[in-house]
């Protein structure tokens, strides 16, 4: 029941606000540089010196990109000069390694993903090396039960390239799309075929990937109902495990490329959500179950089993099994999450090349939280992953009385419940399908920082 979704045009424009994506709680507009290397080394300290230390996820940022996509708004470095990435990988590996030095080497590493930017825009020796450099520093599995996963731009890679992909350890791959229609590659710089596309993925089932995740964008300049409803269609064919369906935010005062982007080409609000709910429609007909967030899995998908089990979790890499783990970023703008902490990575190669060459780690802001920022992350934590919060749960975890600490919440949520979004239980809060979608305006109201800070400049729209 928790895994189905109605699309209900009339509310969502309603509801559809300036706010947070929720990859994290406090999101990162409340990073600062207060925090730093210090506080970072004292965080995983403590958390080596826990009864029962937390496995590990690590994120690898690749920033490389051949060519420019407009819509991006990932940190990365454009250049067809393969060269600058010798030097980056340099300092990369000499993180890792002052990383490694940090962590208990007990530690198993449950997760690791790789991130960018386009990672298959290195070499083979380059990947082998990488991964060389990891499994000399942490504990990495080798029974391929970890969640290893790389993303996988159609246009960057070669069926040996798969191949050495999965013999480094890597089983499950994010395959970015966006959109089939060519009128919206023309648009978005982004020329790749569907036949390049169904070539890789094969390549990757024929190599045995656990699970193949294919990432669409709705709301792209030049883009119809009629021609995203093509482009579902090629991917259901396709038969992928997961599909995530991100909506594209328009913020070139941010991101500057998006600025190559002609504002006139991007579709009307109203047929933005045209385009969405008729997505919806066809992949809930075609049997897969919408997970949260934009995600949608197959029902036997180890996502939608764990989300049933009420084991699922979310974390910087997206949705996650794995719901105890300690995540280290590495490379420029990279997150961690160590403990009650949050800490981000210099954004530049030549600070970060600056803070390599000194042997510091290379964090530049970061964020304790509070006993309030923990309470409230496990309440906006627990309705993004099972859309049900049961209030005795969170008292035995913190000694609160849930009614009476969110009391003002609870009377704000009465507004969404006449709405049908979701239903306040003498126990319990529980997302209605109507309200799955517009899981991020609920968390909102848990949300203490959203009034301190600049939504406009710092946020996109919801849906």
């Amino acid at each position: 029941m928790r895994q189905t979704v109605i699309f209900n045009k009339e509310i969502i424009n309603r509801y559809n606000l300036l706010g947070p994506r929720y990859t994290s709680y406090p999101a990162a507009t409340q990073f600062n540089e207060q925090f730093g290397v210090g506080d970072y080394c004292q965080v995983v300290s403590d958390s080596n010196e826990d009864l029962l230390p937390k496995p590990l996820s690590l994120y690898v940022h690749l920033p490389f990109c051949n060519t420019v996509c407009f819509y991006c708004a990932c940190n990365k470095i454009i250049t067809a000069n393969r060269n600058r990435t010798v030097p980056y990988l340099e300092d990369l590996h000499k993180e890792i390694n002052l990383q490694g030095l940090l962590f208990d080497k007990n530690r198993v590493v449950k997760q690791l993903a790789l991130g960018g930017g386009t990672p298959t825009y290195l070499s083979h020796k380059q990947l082998s090396r990488l991964m060389e450099v990891i499994r000399n520093n942490f504990n990495i599995l080798d029974d391929d039960s970890g969640e290893y996963s790389i993303e996988i731009d159609p246009r960057e890679i070669k069926a040996e390239t798969i191949s050495l992909l999965r013999k480094l350890g890597f089983n499950r791959m994010s395959i970015g799309v966006q959109d089939f229609d060519p009128t919206v590659q023309r648009a978005i710089n982004r020329n790749q075929s569907y036949e390049q596309t169904l070539k890789v993925f094969n390549e990757a089932r024929k190599h045995g990937f656990k699970s193949i995740n294919i990432d669409l964008i709705y709301g792209l300049p030049r883009q119809s109902k009629r021609s995203f409803c093509n482009t579902i269609s090629k991917i259901i064919e396709m038969n992928p495990d997961r599909i995530a369906i991100y909506n594209y935010a328009h913020l070139p005062h941010l991101f500057k490329t998006q600025r190559q982007i002609k504002e006139e080409d991007l579709p009307t609000p109203n047929e933005k959500l045209e385009i969405l709910g008729e997505s919806i429609t066809s992949l809930t007909d075609a049997g897969y179950v919408y997970i949260g967030m934009d995600h949608f899995a197959k029902p036997n998908d180890e996502l939608a089993v764990a989300q049933r089990k009420g084991t699922l979790y979310r974390n910087f890499q997206g949705y996650s099994t794995n719901d105890n783990c300690d995540v280290i970023g590495f490379g420029i703008t990279a997150i961690s999450k160590v403990n009650n902490s949050y800490s981000q990575n210099i954004r530049t190669l030549d600070s970060y090349h600056n803070a390599i060459e000194q042997k510091e780690i290379p964090i530049f802001r970061g964020y304790k939280l509070n006993t309030d920022d923990e309470l409230r992350r496990e309440v906006i934590t627990q309705l993004i992953c099972h859309f049900h919060v049961e209030f005795n749960e969170i008292d035995d975890l913190y000694k609160i009385s849930f009614k009476d600490y969110f009391e003002k919440e609870l009377q704000t949520l009465k507004n969404m419940q006449k709405d049908n979004l979701l239903e306040i239980k003498e126990d319990s809060i529980e997302v209605l399908p109507t309200g799955r979608f517009l899981i991020r305006n609920i968390c909102t109201v848990f949300d203490v920082y959203l009034g301190n800070t600049n939504i406009k400049d710092k946020h996109s729209k919801m849906i």
